[in-house]
């Protein structure tokens, strides 16, 4: 199939990027299906829900108590430009997220809203080891946040709905119970836990500080997918991809350091960049949350028009739907406008996130099959 990329528009900075004129009008965007493979828990909740909760555990440090001003708050907040103090905004998300009820309550509204924005398959990551301020254990932090996914998934499909979520455990890269947390993927990975994630601030906390968590997975032939090429370069991809045997990468968006751009326009990419290309690693990329973070100028010149170009195993995610303000729409709606994706671009970064999901191969096939490929072939057949 072949990618038409769209003339390039002026960049915008940073921050919540603004749709512009569509190639796509939004209601057939909303109702085009998508897969998900990159969206944290913690930076997904419904503004009214952090308010609820604040009040509920006591916890009187939120900076607006109005739905819309606190959602306004996160996104500017989050618009700093650095993935440190990015990752400032979670303190709050966080600190109510501390009880078993309250991690329910968040995923299964969790699995409600992605339903609604179209998504029929999403792998949600959390880290269980940010959750035990209030006395749960890790595996009571699990427990309860897979309960509360199938109670979503539930209510989605007594409304006529349908969504399958699948959950990644996520270590803090910066700590040292990544061990821990590879332990728990494999106790839970038969009940909706499907892999094993490392996140957090990249500069100073390589992957490789985690192998003994990577080697104890690949032995037990668990998934892995790591945070890297997103604040840092490429010696963060080439360890978690040479070391660490990542199956996918978050973000990756630095893997354009390693492709040079000839004046005629001829692409030239390095040994990295070859090895991710050739091995069809996935990219988990996350346009609106890599302009926030400094990762990139504008959607009209974020790698992701390249590296789809070039034909990178390309997925787009929402990353942290909160903090951006952003849907899987808004994402499709942003690269519509920016790049002039039509809906078979869309539909081959969503069979692209299908066919790197972590789940058995006919599970994979039957959502490309049946759930994804006949919807675009009815949208395009509309637009036609």
């Amino acid at each position: 199939m072949s990618i038409e990329t769209g003339p390039v528009a002026p960049g915008h900075g940073r921050g919540r990027a603004p749709v512009g004129e569509l190639r796509v009008p939004h209601d057939v965007l909303l109702r085009a299906p998508k897969a998900l493979l990159h969206d944290h828990l913690d930076g997904g909740l419904r503004p009214q829900t952090v308010i609820d909760l604040a009040h509920e555990v006591g916890y009187e440090r939120l900076p607006s108590t109005d739905p819309a001003a606190l959602a306004h708050w996160f996104v500017e907040a989050a618009d700093s430009g650095s993935l440190e103090r990015y990752l400032e905004t979670f303190e709050h998300t966080v600190a109510v997220m501390q009880t078993a009820d309250a991690l329910r309550r968040v995923a299964a509204e969790c699995a409600e809203d992605l339903a609604a924005d179209g998504v029929v398959y999403a792998e949600v990551r959390f880290a269980p080891e940010l959750h035990l301020s209030r006395g749960l254990s890790l595996d009571e932090v699990v427990m309860a946040v897979l309960e509360g996914f199938q109670i979503g998934q539930d209510r989605v499909r007594e409304s006529g709905g349908s969504i399958r979520v699948s959950t990644l455990l996520t270590a803090i890269r910066s700590a040292a119970r990544s061990r821990e947390i590879a332990e728990l993927v494999v106790r839970y990975r038969d009940s909706g836990v499907v892999g094993f994630d490392i996140a957090g601030a990249e500069a100073g906390f390589p992957p490789s500080r985690h192998l003994d968590a990577f080697e104890y997975l690949r032995g037990e032939s668990c998934h892995i997918t790591i945070h890297a090429g997103e604040a840092f370069g490429l010696p963060s991809i080439h360890e978690a991809v040479a070391f660490c045997g990542c199956e996918r990468l978050g973000h990756g968006v630095r893997i354009i350091d390693d492709i040079q751009v000839d004046g005629d326009g001829q692409a030239r990419l390095g040994r990295l960049a070859s090895y991710v290309r050739d091995l069809r690693i996935p990219l988990e990329m996350c346009p609106s949350s890599n302009l926030q973070t400094g990762a990139a100028a504008s959607i009209e010149t974020h790698p992701i028009g390249l590296l789809t170009s070039l034909r990178f195993r390309v997925t787009v995610n929402t990353d942290n739907r909160l903090m951006s303000g952003t849907s899987m729409t808004r994402e499709m709606e942003l690269l519509s406008a920016g790049l002039g994706w039509g809906l078979r671009e869309m539909q081959w970064v969503t069979v692209n996130a299908l066919k790197s999901a972590f789940i058995p191969f006919d599970e994979r096939l039957e959502l490309i099959e049946k759930r994804v490929k006949p919807v675009y072939a009815a949208l395009m057949a509309e637009r036609a």
